[in-house]
């Protein structure tokens, strides 16, 4: 396929899951949350030189790879992998950058302060990852075992059946159990499928798959 056909059937696509647009890279840092997004949930590509319209406005192709390797492997932990490829079209150039989805949940980006922090990527957003997700990523690195009905998980699936669609904070007074154990059986129920995770208005709810 001709590389002017294939951009333009990229960008006709839009932002999604696995595809955003970066008219430039001007910050390494803000850079690596896009890389952590994509590693830590389904790997994607930014196409680098397009504006959020799908205009092509090209960029100077040397420095925004540079700026992509320092997101990856200086603002990125543990290092996430990365792949690049240039487009000619138009006479403007466009980068590809291609993220593999990685088996070492989770990649955190790192700011300026050191300070450290996982996302994942929900349609066309990175959102900070929640404690849920951070201990499902957790148990995903342990043997698989069989799933155990205790006591208190029955009474979690009951107030979830009883009250969907609220958040964790919720859950825990609602069930009054302790925190800990309402994030650790909601990462086994979400995992088998039990329950389901939903994302709206900035916050995190659950509800009976």
């Amino acid at each position: 396929m001709l590389p002017d056909k294939y951009l333009h059937e990229l960008i006709a696509q839009g932002e999604h899951q696995q595809q955003d647009f970066k008219y430039k890279i001007q910050d390494a840092v803000k850079l690596a949350k896009s890389v952590s997004a994509f590693a830590n949930t389904e790997g994607g590509r930014l196409l680098i030189g397009v504006r959020d319209d799908g205009h092509i406005s090209g960029v100077k192709s040397e420095e925004e790879i540079f700026m992509m390797h320092a997101a990856a492997y200086k603002y990125c932990s543990p290092e996430s992998d990365i792949s690049f490829s240039t487009l000619h079209v138009e006479g403007r150039t466009v980068v590809i950058a291609t993220i593999p989805p990685t088996p070492d949940k989770p990649i955190h980006a790192i700011d300026e302060t050191g300070e450290r922090c996982a996302y994942i990527r929900i349609k066309d957003e990175n959102i900070a990852a929640s404690s849920l997700h951070l201990e499902m990523w957790k148990q995903e690195q342990q043997p698989k075992s069989m799933m155990e009905y205790t006591e208190k998980t029955q009474h979690l699936l009951a107030i979830i059946k009883e009250h969907p669609d609220e958040t964790l904070n919720k859950l825990v007074r609602l069930s009054k159990i302790n925190r800990y154990t309402v994030i650790t059986t909601l990462a086994r129920l979400v995992r088998y499928g039990i329950v389901k995770c939903n994302y709206a208005d900035d916050k995190f709810s659950f509800e009976i798959a």
